[in-house]
C-alpha cells in the first residue's frame, strides 16, 4: 500500500511538472495579449485546456500505471496533487515575472481600462469600487502576489480535480 501512495504522488509530481510548463507557457500569453487581443484569445483558449489537459493525464495515470483501474479518492488524490505540483512550478514564474519582469505593466493597463470604463454613463460606482481593488492589489509586494496566485491555483485545480475523478474513475468488476 505505501509503494502505491509513492507512485501515485510521484507520477502527480511528473505529470504536475508538465503542467506546470503548459501553465507557463500559457503564462507568457497574458501580459502579451493586454497589448495584442489575439494573444489575449490565445491565452483564454489555452486556459479552458487546462481541465481538458488534467482529464488527458489522469486518463494515462490510469491506464499505463494503474492497469486501467483506478478508484474515485486514487483519482482525486492524483489530480489534486498533480494541480498542487503544477501550482508550485507556476508559482516560481509567476514570482520571476513579477519580481524582475513586470514593474507596474498589469496595473496600470488595468488602470487604464478603467479610466476609459469611468467614461461610460452609469458605471462609476462599478469603477471605483474595481479601483479600489486595483489600489489593493498594487499594494502586494512579488511574494504575495504568488502566494495569491497559488491558492488561487490550488484552489481551483482542486474544483477542477472532483469532476476529472469521475470521469476518469474505474472500478474493477469482480469475477465470479
Amino acid at each position: 500500500m505505501v509503494e502505491n501512495k509513492t507512485n501515485l504522488r510521484g507520477y502527480a509530481m511528473q505529470y504536475g511538472t508538465c503542467m506546470g510548463l503548459y501553465w507557463i507557457f500559457k503564462f507568457i500569453f497574458f501580459p502579451l495579449g493586454l497589448r495584442v487581443p489575439f494573444l489575449e484569445l490565445v491565452f483564454m483558449v489555452l486556459t479552458l485546456a487546462v481541465p481538458v489537459l488534467g482529464y488527458v493525464y489522469a486518463r494515462r495515470f490510469r491506464n499505463r500505471y494503474c492497469g486501467g483501474y483506478l478508484s474515485f479518492f486514487q483519482a482525486l488524490a492524483f489530480c489534486f496533487l498533480m494541480y498542487v505540483f503544477a501550482s508550485i512550478l507556476t508559482a516560481v514564474a509567476h514570482y520571476i515575472y513579477f519580481q524582475y519582469i513586470d514593474n507596474g505593466y498589469l496595473f496600470e493597463v488595468y488602470g487604464k481600462l478603467l479610466r476609459q470604463a469611468g467614461k461610460m454613463e452609469g458605471m462609476e460606482p462599478f469603477v471605483k469600487q474595481m479601483d479600489d481593488v486595483l489600489d489593493a492589489f498594487r499594494q502586494l509586494s512579488p511574494i504575495k502576489l504568488t502566494m495569491q496566485l497559488i491558492s488561487q491555483n490550488i484552489f481551483y485545480g482542486s474544483l477542477i480535480a472532483f469532476p476529472t475523478a469521475l470521469l476518469v474513475m474505474r472500478r474493477k468488476i469482480p469475477v465470479y
